[in-house]
C-alpha cells in the first residue's frame, strides 16, 4: 500500500499514527508527512537517534538497550510503545538499526534493521528486515519497511 493510500485509510477511519526513529533519522516521519491533509492522522514523532533520548523521551526502559541492543526486536516495540503513549495515537512505528557505511556498535550487518508496531488495542509486533544498498538507500528501504508493516496491521484492524 502506497503513502497515499495509507493516508486515506487512516483518514476515512478516523485514526493517527506517530513514529519513534534512529536509524531513518526523521525520513519516515517526512514520508507520512507528505501527503495534503496529513496532520489529520500523522501529529507526529520523535527522533531519538543517541545520547539517551530513547529512554528519557520515549520512556523505553534502561534494561532493553543492555540486555538486547539498541538493534533489537525488544527496542523496537519499546521505541513504538513509547511514542505511541507519549503521542496518544491509534498507531505508532519505530526504526531502529545499522545504516552504514560502518557497521557501529551493535555487532549486526550493515542494512540490518528492526521495525516495531504498537496499537491503543494492544497489539505489538517487531518485524527484521535487512536492506543491501548504501546509507540513503538503507534509510528509504527500513522506512518503506515500516510503511509496510503500518499497511498490513491498519488494514487487519479496519
Amino acid at each position: 500500500m502506497d503513502i497515499e493510500n495509507i493516508a486515506k485509510t487512516l483518514i476515512d477511519s478516523n485514526q493517527t499514527v506517530s513514529v519513534a526513529e534512529a536509524c531513518t533519522c526523521g525520513l519516515l516521519g517526512s514520508k507520512l508527512g507528505s501527503v495534503s491533509g496529513s496532520s489529520k492522522y500523522f501529529p507526529g514523532g520523535v527522533v531519538a537517534y543517541t545520547g539517551g533520548l530513547k529512554e528519557s523521551i520515549l520512556g523505553v526502559p534502561k534494561n532493553i538497550a543492555e540486555e538486547y541492543g539498541t538493534v533489537s526486536e525488544e527496542m523496537a516495540i519499546a521505541m513504538a510503545e513509547g511514542i505511541l503513549n507519549l503521542a496518544n495515537t491509534d498507531y505508532a512505528i519505530s526504526t531502529t538499526g545499522v545504516t552504514g557505511p560502518n557497521a557501529g556498535r551493535s555487532g549486526h550487518p550493515i542494512g540490518t534493521f528492526w521495525i516495531g508496531f504498537a496499537s491503543k488495542q494492544g497489539k505489538r509486533i517487531a518485524k527484521q528486515v535487512q536492506i543491501n544498498s548504501d546509507r540513503n538507500g538503507n534509510k528509504d528501504g527500513a522506512s518503506d519497511a515500516a510503511l509496510s508493516l503500518l499497511s498490513e496491521n491498519i488494514i487487519a484492524d479496519i
